[in-house]
């Protein structure tokens, strides 16, 4: 009989894998970014998936060749991150992407591991609003790490909370960083979107509408 190890940890992104709230980034980030007469758009914004909160404003400010006091970029943080939150405030279960409810509950009934690595330090208040949260067996986000993406330190730690070793994790991600990050660490990487942003992942899909868990006998 095989064995929970036998199987593959599956570790996913939270936005833009599980559910849509990359736009809720965007226009919170977008309204940041005028503040510095820039106009953020959405061939930008891909640059800012995966990213820290630190890490995306810090872009933003060098795309506006703009500087700020320390004080100040800790305000635009905060404030960032209200009107982010605000915009959530009904967030709900039909506010998951098709397919991934379904397959992540097909993987739990075949034994194997589910994993969160977000680089959002709002995950925890997300699969709460979308009654997930207890389907994830370990659950990594940016409270837990000091490197976001495309550091793989996240992965890490999740392969580590999960007992496995990164050969044995497929990691799904919309965002080049987050792939790029689990590639350096060896994990079979599937993006979820645009094929033009993913290129560097082992497989493509538009959807979980594609994906079956018979994809990934051991």
């Amino acid at each position: 009989m095989k064995t929970k190890q036998n199987y593959p940890t599956f570790i996913f992104d939270l936005d833009g894998v599980i559910t849509k709230t990359e736009a809720y980034h965007f226009q919170a980030w977008k309204q940041t970014a005028s503040l510095f007469d820039y106009e953020l758009t959405h061939e930008n914004n891909e640059q800012l998936k995966g990213v820290s909160r630190v890490d995306s404003l810090k872009k933003i400010l060098e795309w506006s060749d703009s500087e700020i006091s320390t004080e100040m970029f800790e305000r635009l943080l905060k404030e960032k991150n209200d009107r982010y939150l605000k915009a959530l405030t009904e967030l709900s279960e039909k506010d998951i992407i098709e397919g991934v409810y379904e397959f992540i509950l097909d993987a739990r009934n075949h034994q194997h591991t589910i994993a969160l690595y977000s680089s959002s330090k709002n995950a925890e208040f997300i699969l709460s609003k979308l009654k997930i949260i207890d389907l994830f067996d370990v659950r990594v986000d940016g409270n837990d790490v000091t490197q976001s993406k495309p550091h793989p330190e996240g992965f890490e730690i999740a392969a580590k909370l999960a007992n496995s070793p990164p050969s044995k994790c497929v990691v799904f991600e919309d965002s080049s960083a987050g792939v790029i990050a689990a590639n350096q660490i060896g994990m079979t990487t599937v993006g979820i979107g645009n094929a033009d942003d993913l290129s560097m992942a082992s497989r493509i899909c538009k959807n979980f509408i594609e994906i079956a868990l018979n994809d990934f006998k051991a």
